[in-house]
């Protein structure tokens, strides 16, 4: 019994240790007037930058992502800034250790800082597949076109974009919670308007299997209800 219960512990101690070094959840990597977002999940990616003072809003990419020992690789989906790339493979040192992670990209080291470790009832990568319009639920066909919403433990991030063509329709994100069946999230950057900056936003929620339900009014104040699928 004893040995069973010291096999079980140095699991536990070895998960809990491989849970410290992966890249899942959001990071924080700031400048002096500027923060940059990461949210990973489901192996996927989504970076935002903006002013701190401001708030304003000026890139955000992502895309797929798979994590080894020692690097990161994955191909870009979407650039807010530019087309070129969009498609094209990448592959990045980066070293994590505890509540840091150091990422080499072109020739430039950044430290970054965990915000959360990824955990929770709606951390993952998710798109909209159906919403109501004049009173009737109107299903999305899957496409090239499409929405996405990438949330760790506690922050979110939306984007809407053209696979086929790299067109970026724009992007929003913050710091979100759930609680008690309310979705509530509070913007920090918004591409297409940032005097939103600061609202926060409270829908009722439901998370069916691998479907997120949530209903309620927008930043301007019209209804919105969608279906969300993992």
């Amino acid at each position: 019994m004893k040995t069973s219960i010291l096999s079980l512990l140095a699991l536990l101690l070895a998960n809990f240790a491989l849970a410290q070094h992966q890249p899942d959840g959001a990071w924080e990597f700031r400048g002096i007037d500027t923060v940059h977002t990461l949210i990973i999940a489901d192996n996927y990616f989504s970076m935002a930058g903006y002013t701190i003072v401001e708030k304003k809003f000026f890139d955000s990419y992502g895309g797929t992502m798979h994590y080894t020992s020692g690097k990161i690789t994955g191909k870009i989906e979407f650039n807010s800034s530019s087309k070129e790339g969009i498609g094209k493979t990448y592959t990045y040192p980066v070293k994590i250790q505890g509540n840091e992670m150091l990422l080499t990209r072109n020739g430039t080291r950044e430290l970054w800082k965990r915000v959360d470790d990824g955990k929770g009832q709606l951390a993952g990568n998710w798109r909209i597949i159906s919403r109501e319009q004049n009173g009737k639920m109107n299903t999305m066909d899957p496409g090239p076109r499409k929405t996405v919403k990438i949330l760790s433990g506690t922050r979110f991030q939306w984007v809407a974009i053209n696979t086929e063509t790299g067109e970026f329709g724009g992007t929003g994100g913050g710091k979100y919670t759930l609680e008690n069946g309310k979705y509530t999230e509070v913007i920090e950057f918004f591409s297409r308007d940032s005097s939103r900056v600061g609202l926060s936003l409270s829908f009722d929620a439901r998370v069916d299997g691998r479907e997120w339900h949530h209903w309620g009014k927008s930043s301007k104040g019209e209804a919105v209800n969608e279906i969300w699928l993992r």
